[in-house]
């Protein structure tokens, strides 16, 4: 979550070299193999990471530690007023209005869609607590007088495995990627639907069915009023 400078411009937090404070050549960042990485030559018979010895190798000699896309940052990098877990995007935000207040929900807060992870690396998550993704999250503003602004950030609506609800054959969020209040005060989300993956969990794994392919069918326009 960002703010502006004083002069308008938009602050800048270090992307792409750099990961909620800290640089990608962290070993955190590491690439661990896998079908969707680029250099992985798949070979079912090799776990945990499904490619062959010779391109796992590969992956390590040339992608560890990642290198910096940028000689030289654009402007000073500035620590952002709050981040959230590996493996999710904040994707779209908007100001509650006032007929939606109540509840958790306070004046001048905002609603931000959450898309999850792509399958790319392990959950972010060590179960039975639930994945973070695949959601829509409250943000409370909060100042006193000259105090600092503080964020109050919870979550608002999600699926109860905190994965794509495909993978449990229920109905709810895939991935939703926009929310807009609309005239009538109700919330409405844009979920862009279900993704292949190559994941451990997937349900469609094969030469046909490459990462990030939208499964047709699956995307759904969401809309929450309040009672």
């Amino acid at each position: 979550m960002a703010k502006q400078n004083p002069d308008g411009t938009p602050d800048y937090h270090g992307w792409p070299d750099r990961f909620g404070f800290l640089p990608s050549s962290q070993a955190v960042f590491n690439p661990v193999g896998g079908p969707s990485d680029d250099l992985c030559v798949f070979d079912a018979s090799n776990p945990p990471s499904k490619c062959t010895p010779a391109s796992l190798a590969q992956i390590f000699s040339e992608d560890v530690p990642i290198r910096d896309v940028l000689a030289h940052p654009p402007q000073a990098i500035t620590s952002p007023l709050a981040i959230e877990a590996a493996d999710s995007s904040f994707t779209g935000i908007d100001f509650a209005p006032k007929s939606f207040v109540g509840g958790p929900v306070e004046d001048g807060a905002a609603l931000y869609a959450l898309e999850g992870d792509f399958g790319f690396s392990p959950p972010n998550a060590t179960a039975p607590a639930p994945e973070v993704g695949h959601e829509i999250k409250l943000i409370n503003f909060e100042q006193k007088g000259n105090q600092a602004l503080a964020l109050k950030v919870r979550g608002f609506a999600r699926n109860n495995s905190g994965d794509q609800a495909f993978l449990d054959g229920i109905a709810g969020f895939n991935r939703p990627t926009n929310i807009r209040f609309g005239p009538d005060g109700c919330a409405y989300v844009a979920d862009y639907g279900a993704v292949r993956d190559n994941g451990a969990d997937t349900h469609f794994v094969g030469a046909a069915n490459g990462p990030l392919l939208q499964i047709p069918g699956t995307g759904v326009i969401w809309k929450i009023c309040t009672q």
